[in-house]
């Protein structure tokens, strides 16, 4: 058996956000939120559901479902695979537009309801939470008093679950594992049999043509953004260490302006002697007498 890997969006989308997965995602999202007085979810309604015409014209490295609850709370669930700048205000603003875009002008603003942003991430965000799951609220900085419950974001950081299947537990551990760990499996394991269907859904033997082709040019295109990230970083640290070198260098070199002359300062330091008299003439020096 192979199975699709739900990180992309073609297959979270064809789990979470079918209208006949609907209990997948209900099951999901009471495993991973906590309401007042731990109420769950009984239905939901998924907003503009997947399809596959749809995903073909993206070009993100996310993929978002949205979802309104039966107690009228909007879920929005993201699954992002590449950190990029901006992408925390991106979550903000998100939030924000959904919470806004609620009311008419004309409209009382208690009819706002609650929103909740979901974010699954391929990446560490909070180098300081060792938790996969991290819960933000708006709350009171020094006594840590609720504001409102009308806001709040969820992220849950893949790269920090390391469960192996014989630890799983709770269905909120499963879950996540599959989301993370789905393409590398080659059969249904018992420990996952809670989540049987979230893993046939994404079995790649009950899948047409079209939509193999489709998961393959999505995970192709991940594949190269996130090679065009590692390789940006990589030279980044590279010129990063040559400048530090370079400092180094013309820090010692400063030192020795005073006693050596130009020659002999750049067979110690390894500097060229334009640069060494460059130096010189940024400090006003010359070079000793002897």
């Amino acid at each position: 058996m192979k199975f699709l890997d739900v990180k992309t969006d073609y297959a979270f989308k064809k789990v979470f956000g079918s209208i006949e997965n609907k209990d997948l995602l209900i099951s999901f999202l009471n495993s991973v939120i906590i309401f007042t007085n731990n109420a769950k979810i009984k239905d939901l309604d998924i907003v503009d559901p997947y399809n596959i015409p749809m995903l073909k014209g993206m070009k993100d490295s996310f993929v978002d479902v949205k979802a309104k609850l039966d107690n009228n709370s909007i879920v929005i669930i993201e699954m992002q695979v590449l950190n990029h700048q901006g992408f925390e205000k991106r979550v903000l603003y998100n939030m924000a537009k959904n919470y806004s875009v609620q009311l008419d002008k004309s409209e009382d603003y208690n009819l706002l309801n609650p929103v909740i942003a979901l974010n699954i991430v391929d990446f560490i965000m909070f180098e300081d939470i060792n938790k996969t799951i991290s819960n933000f609220k708006l709350l009171e900085k020094e006594e840590f008093i609720k504001y409102s419950d009308d806001i709040e974001l969820i992220f849950i950081e893949l790269p920090k679950f390391n469960l192996e299947l014989s630890q799983l537990r709770s269905l909120q551990e499963k879950f996540i594992y599959f989301i993370k760990n789905s393409s590398s499996l080659t059969m249904i394991p018992k420990e996952l049999n809670d989540i049987e269907k979230a893993l046939t859904t994404v079995n790649e033997a009950s899948l047409s043509k079209e939509e193999l082709d489709l998961q393959h040019k999505r995970k192709e295109f991940i594949f190269i953004q996130k090679s065009s990230i590692d390789l940006a970083k990589e030279q980044g640290i590279e010129q990063g260490l040559e400048q530090g070198k370079l400092k180094e260098k013309l820090s010692i070199a400063k030192n020795l302006l005073d006693v050596l002359d130009n020659e002999t300062i750049s067979t110690k330091t390894g500097l060229l002697i334009q640069e060494i008299k460059d130096l010189r003439k940024q400090l006003y020096l010359s070079p000793p007498i002897h």
